[in-house]
């Protein structure tokens, strides 16, 4: 039984972390996540520009399930975002704020993180329903940006994708970002390539242990 949109959220915000993977393969990605759940980064976004990302989907919610929350990411339309559930997805981001993709994802009682940018569009996500909104491109902005956006609209829960490394991740915290979208600076394709997963849990506990501390020293 797939966890509720809120259990899920619950989850993800807890850790404050979520992988956003891009993989060559979906035989990969079920590598990739043991790894980062061993690490203790639970929420795996597989993004919909991974060759066959429904089969990694489903790879991963078969093999573990249990053992932490898979979704999707980079969600353009609501096909997409019905198929992924099927598959097991258990959370749908998307880059825009797609309010077909809000309201699949909602129909079937996954929690839903829609993309925006502006004050507009942000206020427009939270207002169709996303449980969290993405800031995205959240690195040409910077953490400044996050505390200006929560002083009209402290209710939104936020969270940034692009930009987001070890070096940054405590100045995200610090702006009031409720969890982390973490890809390339977490998932390096260089490790997965040459079979280095120990690299990637290696990662992963450094990214869980950075947004502990910052959350402590708030």
């Amino acid at each position: 039984m797939p966890s509720s949109a809120a259990e899920t959220a619950a989850r993800l915000e807890s850790t404050g972390v979520v992988a956003v993977i891009r993989a060559d393969s979906p035989d990969q990605c079920v590598d990739i996540c043991r790894a980062l759940g061993a690490g203790g980064v639970v929420g795996w976004e597989i993004a919909m520009t991974t060759p066959r990302a429904l089969r990694a989907i489903e790879q991963v919610a078969d093999e573990l399930g249990d053992e932490g929350c898979v979704g999707v990411g980079t969600v353009l339309d609501a096909p997409t975002a019905a198929a992924a559930i099927h598959a097991g997805a258990e959370f749908v981001f998307s880059p825009t704020v797609a309010l077909d993709v809000i309201d699949t994802a909602k129909r079937y009682g996954r929690m839903v993180v829609p993309g925006a940018l502006t004050p507009t569009e942000v206020l427009a996500a939270w207002t169709a329903g996303g449980d969290l909104v993405k800031v995205f491109p959240a690195g040409r902005m910077g953490p400044k940006y996050f505390k200006d956006l929560h002083g009209p609209l402290p209710q939104v829960k936020l969270t940034p994708t692009g930009g987001v490394d070890l070096d940054t991740a405590a100045d995200w915290i610090a702006a009031g970002a409720c969890c982390l979208g973490a890809g390339s600076s977490l998932v390096k394709m260089s490790h997965v390539r040459a079979g280095e997963f120990d690299a990637i849990t290696g990662l992963a506990k450094q990214f869980i242990d950075t947004v502990a501390a910052a959350r402590a020293a708030n």
